[in-house]
């Protein structure tokens, strides 16, 4: 009892300790969740749960942090403290300091594994790390990533030594200095410019599989076939091997079927239910392998039936459509920014947030502006049934801009170094988002920045998802490709440009700015398209400008993104300030607003 009760002190002592060398760093707003943050249990929530296994383990906590000259060896020392998963620029990552395309971002921790995973092959997973990645398992060099939005995984079986394993990894990122997708990330914040993220940034995680295992599931609904279509894609599946997949409604199996390893399993549903941001219906499916007549794997995942499409209305319009019907999407511009996290969110509770106040404001959708989010984000919003127009984020530099018109001037020529990185990096987070219903939407370019050979990437990615709609160029150079004509007009929602041949919409506009003092980023130099002074006045002007959008939705208009759903960083024209503690609009009067602009051609 005695040893026990010593054993339990010492860990409590280390852990205090270890906390001890953590605190949030400067003297910015920060949000509520911001002090609910704890190394011992950082992020603690299964980070996939579209394909969910029950045996994980969590590396998120204190880790040894350097910053180091670029190109130098490990260093011997370590500068201190950093907590993972916040980016080493956050204030909650304990450090809050800036790395630069000069220089390199050095972790390094120590980890054990389970004992009840023996015989088993270990994979060790990054959520997403910003930007060019190599990792060491133990002092051998494993593998190299390089990306800043999508997910990666080892094998590290082959690498591990004795009980205790050394993990260390090396970030380079060079921001606003490279060619790489950044989204709204520069060396010199300001306007609508925000702070760097360079290195981890989602969680870091470990599970133990069969060396025959499921690596990733792909799910296609086809509602107008009464089909759902699943494609396991499998590691060292051989000849003979089956995946399996039973489907539930309720508990109750609806739907199940085999085939062999690297073949799809095609099932049909009985009159399935639909979803939509009303009705948010989602189907639980169990994914299983088997090799030589033995289960190997077994993973949980979820699907929905839902269509996107276009189609001409009785006046001719060409509308987006859910589900067969005419449907207007309504939604902010959401960044995904935070003011004590940054990219991260401090906990998952206001991960889930934004979206949240997102329905409570009568949205039906989305735009996940230049950013990708965790995986848990999507989740939630397929949970609570909200459309997402998905950004590419930007990179690269910008060409002649020509908005609003259909572009005649010479289209931006990359290297072939940053062309062929950008057609990576847009693969892998289609890829990595693929089976989640609630996108609908890709949105290669915005805004003209990094665009090039604009007609052959929309087709590709109309090629490579052919169940989703292409939004070519959001604000950006028109050409006749894709499936939208998407023009930004600040403050107020106008359309100066349509076409008859796509659907029209109108990807940006708003900005209403409403400096709230106490929970401001900066003093000074704050930012809005236009500025107000009270919560009445931005609610009247919010309102007004969704009077004239029941208009233009008549006249041909298909979709509106209000910009935006927070303040971030200088900007003040958010529905709510940064630190998401005060709503800058009435919500209730909002809400109806909003409601109103949707049903005016559904």
């Amino acid at each position: 009892m005695r040893k026990t009760l010593f054993l339990t002190t010492l860990l409590m002592l280390a852990s205090l300790s270890g906390y001890a060398q953590w605190k949030p760093q400067g003297n910015k707003i920060k949000t509520k969740w911001a002090s609910q943050v704890n190394p011992a249990s950082t992020l603690p929530e299964y980070p996939r749960p579209i394909m969910e296994r029950p045996q994980w383990e969590n590396l998120n906590g204190l880790w040894d942090y350097a910053i180091r000259p670029k190109g130098k060896a490990e260093p011997a020392q370590y500068d201190g403290k950093i907590l993972v998963p916040f980016a080493v620029e956050s204030s909650l990552s304990g450090v809050m300091k800036t790395v630069g395309s000069e220089s390199e971002l050095w972790y390094t921790t120590n980890f054990r594994i389970n004992k009840n995973w023996k015989n088993k092959d270990i994979l060790l997973h990054f959520g997403a790390v910003d930007w060019k990645t190599e990792v060491w398992l133990n002092d051998v060099m494993i593998g190299t990533h390089t990306g800043g939005f999508t997910p990666f995984t080892f094998n590290i079986t082959p690498y591990l030594k004795g009980e205790k394993q050394k993990l260390t990894i090396k970030v380079w990122d060079p921001t606003s200095d490279g060619y790489q997708p950044r989204g709204k990330q520069v060396k010199n914040p300001e306007g609508i410019w925000y702070t760097p993220v360079t290195g981890i940034w989602q969680t870091v995680w470990m599970e133990p599989v069969n060396p025959v295992h499921i690596e990733g599931i792909r799910t296609t609904p086809d509602i107008d076939n009464n089909t759902i279509t699943f494609n396991l894609q499998t590691a060292n599946a051989g000849f003979g091997d089956i995946t399996e997949v039973i489907v539930y409604d309720n508990g109750k199996i609806v739907a199940e079927g085999k085939a062999a390893a690297g073949q799809p399993v095609s099932l049909p549903l009985a009159s399935p239910k639909l979803w939509s941001p009303e009705n948010p219906c989602l189907y639980n499916a169990v994914v299983k392998l088997w090799s030589n007549g033995k289960k190997t794997d077994e993973a949980k995942t979820y699907f929905a039936m839902r269509k996107i499409s276009t189609k001409r209305d009785d006046n001719g319009i060409m509308r987006i459509q859910l589900n067969n019907k005419d449907y207007f999407n309504f939604g902010p511009l959401d960044q995904g920014w935070w003011p004590d996290g940054l990219y991260t969110a401090p906990t998952d509770e206001a991960l889930k947030y934004d979206i949240e106040r997102t329905k409570e404001l009568g949205f039906n959708m989305i735009r996940k502006h230049v950013k990708v989010e965790p995986a848990r984000w999507y989740t939630y919003c397929d949970q609570m049934g909200i459309l997402v127009w998905q950004d590419m984020p930007n990179g690269d530099e910008s060409p002649q801009w020509q908005m609003w018109q259909f572009f005649n001037g010479s289209e931006k020529i990359r290297s072939a170094a940053s062309e062929e990185n950008y057609r990576r990096e847009w693969k892998d987070i289609i890829d990595a988002l693929y089976s989640y219903p609630s996108i609908v939407v890709w949105v290669p370019f915005n805004e003209a920045w990094g665009q090039f050979k604009s007609v052959e990437i929309a087709d590709w990615t109309k090629a490579y998802d052919p169940t989703r709609l292409v939004d070519p160029a959001s604000g950006g150079n028109h050409y006749e490709a894709g499936d939208m004509l998407d023009i930004h007009h600040y403050p107020g929602p106008a359309m100066p440009l349509y076409t008859a041949r796509r659907v029209t919409v109108l990807g940006e506009y708003g900005g209403i700015g409403l400096p709230m003092k106490g929970h401001l980023w900066r003093d000074d130099k704050n930012w809005g398209y236009s500025e107000f002074k009270t919560i009445q006045e931005t609610t009247a002007q919010y309102i007004d400008y969704c009077e004239k959008l029941k208009k233009l939705a008549k006249a041909g208009l298909s979709a509106a993104v209000y910009t935006q759903t927070t303040d971030v960083e200088g900007e003040v024209n958010g529905f709510m300030t940064y630190d998401r503690a005060v709503d800058k609009m009435n919500f209730r009067e909002v809400q109806q607003a909003n409601e109103e602009v949707i049903n005016s051609i559904n």
